[in-house]
């Protein structure tokens, strides 16, 4: 729904986005595009928390030569950018994919039937090793790489509004004398933070979309600022904001589960750390 709302034609908002996929694609029609995410997500995962979690610790030994130092603000704060900073590398070409096969099928009004022989309307991808290759070969590294800049301008700061919160509210919610929170604290912060990250990065998740989603029949949008431009000027400050309610819901309950598994792993490798080196 996320990227029909802020990339495809006609849908008027997300009961009509719901609606109109439903109707033109049955209940397959939520589910394209999601098996190359799947299959990466656990990878994307480990690498983003486990960069976050060892840079804090770098910088804890680095300025307080303790490793277990609880970090102050402006480290969670690095440790974020710099988290924010890797995803882009892994997270591009799987956020690329999926979006290329959940548009291909969506009328394209402007595209020149001429330069690109491809019917709008009809599948250009068979699959997401297929659209891999195939974007790969015709584009090559920099298509495979197309709305880096704007994933970029996303995840940096987006990630700081994800870790920040999470870190405050997590401490705000356990109670005090615990040395660690307890799982509804982790599961409360992680939803917190997650709406509130996701909810403020939908702009230039707006422009990462609309520049992933281009190029399936032509290449409308030169770079983040001329998508940028350009959607402003067609369709008005409020274009940044479509998705929105999507990002905000759908960002609790993912990043509850993302926070709590990070949480409770750390719990059993500290468990099996101190059993092993009584």
């Amino acid at each position: 729904l996320q990227t029909r709302l802020q990339a495809g034609q006609g849908y008027g908002n997300t009961l009509s986005c719901v609606l109109t996929v439903y109707r033109n694609e049955s209940v397959a029609g939520f589910f394209k595009g999601m098996s190359f995410p799947l299959a990466s997500i656990a990878i994307y995962s480990s690498v983003v928390f486990g960069v976050f979690s060892n840079t804090q610790r770098f910088l804890s030994q680095l300025r307080h030569g303790d490793l277990s130092h609880t970090p102050v603000l402006a480290d969670v704060a690095l440790a974020s950018m710099v988290a924010g900073f890797v995803s882009v590398g892994i997270g591009t070409p799987v956020d690329l994919v999926k979006i290329r096969l959940q548009m291909q099928t969506q009328p394209y009004i402007e595209a020149n039937i001429k330069l690109k022989p491809t019917v709008p309307g009809f599948p250009v991808y068979r699959g997401p090793i297929h659209c891999f290759r195939t974007v790969l070969q015709k584009e090559g590294i920099a298509g495979i790489y197309r709305g880096a800049g704007a994933m970029l301008l996303r995840d940096v700061p987006g990630y700081c509004l994800y870790f920040i919160p999470y870190t405050f509210f997590c401490g705000w919610i356990t109670p005090d004398g615990c040395i660690s929170p307890n799982p509804s604290s982790v599961w409360l912060a992680g939803g917190v933070a997650g709406a509130i990250s996701w909810g403020t990065a939908t702009p230039m998740d707006v422009v990462k979309s609309r520049l992933q989603a281009d190029g399936v029949y032509l290449n409308k949008y030169k770079g983040t600022f001329d998508c940028i431009l350009q959607s402003y000027q067609n369709e008005g400050l409020k274009v940044f904001f479509r998705g929105i309610t999507v990002n905000a819901v759908r960002g609790f309950p993912m990043s509850s589960a993302m926070f709590l598994g990070y949480e409770l792993s750390l719990t059993a490798m500290k468990r099996d750390q101190t059993a092993t080196n009584p």
